[in-house]
């Protein structure tokens, strides 16, 4: 195809980010390059009553005469497009937007190509931000409390003719009345629920602990101002509530028992600590870290204040929305009735591609790209928590995404380095419940 004549200029942008080219492609070249897609076409297409390679030129036209022309322009305009991103050395981030003008000069079409670049990045300095780094040693009061986490995972429940207490499980049919009706979703029967574990309102909860098997309660339940069902919401309805069973929670005792139950074949209680401390020591290793690199990766946004093109963030929006669709369906649930928006990611979304952008150009300026024994070592890490390490770590390595997973994450790992040998750093203790949650 002949070269076409196209023109450059610089519009006014709604973002400073913003880009837009105009270009004008030349008729008489576009109707070349059609001829010569026709022809191309005329060797190959079938068409009934005609041999291969037969089918008159006319007949070939008014068939594909629309597409090639289609193709005639957008391989133009792509090809205008390309010359001038190339031209002004532009890094482009997303796809550009082709818009036709509306006013094209006589013999030429014209167009406008509206898109982002990415931000160019001055890093800011580190020096006067504070990272609080928490310090917590494992010792046998956090495996204690961790066993007695892992003893209530595993309660079982035993009928009883006593009165319920805080943990029992009750089975119960309720139902709900307000101004006499019965309203939607306030009725259930054969329902399990545990005492204090605030799965339902204040006032429901109070009524469930000190009852007894077959006794019968009516109750009044006060819904708060910003419940999410606006027929309720502020108001108070009565309850009547059956208890049908009060189930008594029983927690496993320390014995071999229990200690085979966390895979220690032989029911060693002592391997079976030492397991849960190597465990425990990991997980807060983990934890510690995490609680680091996300005040790091906060000081790097702090002196780093960078705009970011809409069309990455829409992109990570999406990414972000199908892997919880993903993990949704994984569950169980039906996505149908429960649709996933990207737009509810927006806001980490660009955090993600601000950090993004920020670590790839740390990374290039202060030379922190990973070395393979870097990488190795979090193999190591990952695959010592399997029964068969050396599998793992062959699995891994024949695997190029789960190893660039490992790698992703050893870059990482050399900014946050950085980011604390350029900072000042303080060491404060936290307390085991804090750092895990409160889970124990």
């Amino acid at each position: 195809m002949t070269d076409m004549a196209t023109t450059e200029a610089t519009s006014e942008t709604t973002s400073p980010l913003e880009r837009r080219i105009e270009m004008t492609v030349v008729l008489a070249d576009i109707e070349k390059d059609v001829d010569q897609r026709l022809k191309q076409m005329s060797r190959t297409v079938k068409m009934a009553g005609f041999r291969p390679g037969k089918v008159p030129m006319k007949m070939v036209a008014q068939q594909y005469g629309s597409q090639a022309r289609s193709d005639a322009i957008g391989a133009a305009v792509e090809k205008a497009y390309g010359e001038k991103v190339r031209e002004q050395n532009l890094r482009v981030a997303g796809y550009p937007r082709i818009e036709p003008k509306s006013d094209p000069v006589p013999g030429q079409l014209g167009f406008t190509a509206v898109f982002e670049v990415y931000p160019e990045i001055t890093l800011g300095d580190l020096a006067g931000q504070e990272i609080s780094k928490p310090t917590l040693a494992v010792t046998d009061t956090e495996v204690d409390k961790t066993l007695e986490v892992l003893r209530k995972q595993r309660t079982t429940y035993v009928e009883t003719d006593l009165v319920s207490a805080k943990n029992d499980r009750l089975v119960i049919d309720f139902v709900g009345r307000k101004n006499g009706e019965e309203f939607a979703g306030g009725k259930a029967t054969d329902y399990s629920v545990m005492v204090g574990g605030g799965m339902m309102l204040p006032d429901f909860e109070a009524q469930m602990e000190g009852v007894k098997a077959g006794e019968t309660k009516t109750f009044d339940v006060s819904f708060p101002a910003d419940y999410q069902a606006a027929e309720l919401a502020g108001s108070t309805v009565q309850f009547e509530m059956t208890v049908k069973k009060v189930e008594a929670a029983r927690l496993p005792e320390l014995d071999a028992d229990f200690a085979r139950q966390l895979g220690v074949a032989d029911g060693d209680l002592v391997k079976m600590r030492a397991e849960v401390r190597a465990n425990l020591e990991r997980e807060v290793k983990k934890r510690l870290q995490a609680k680091v690199k996300e005040q790091v990766m906060d000081a790097l946004l702090k002196v780093n204040p960078i705009e970011v093109p809409k069309a990455l963030v829409a992109m990570e929006s999406e990414q972000m929305a199908e892997t919880a669709r993903r993990d949704m369906e994984s569950r169980g649930m039906g996505m149908k009735n429960i649709p996933v928006e990207a737009s509810w990611f927006t806001d980490q979304a660009a955090r993600r591609v601000k950090l993004g952008l920020l670590l790839a150009e740390l990374v290039k300026a202060r030379d922190l790209n990973v070395k393979p024994e870097q990488v190795r070592k979090i193999v190591d890490e990952f695959a010592e928590t399997f029964e068969d390490p050396k599998e793992v770590v062959r699995w891994y390595y024949s695997q190029p995404q789960r190893l660039a997973e490992a790698e992703a994450l050893a870059l990482e790992n050399n900014v946050v380095d950085w980011v604390l040998a350029n900072t000042r750093v303080s060491e404060t203790p936290i307390a085991f419940d804090a750092l895990m949650g409160n889970a124990a």
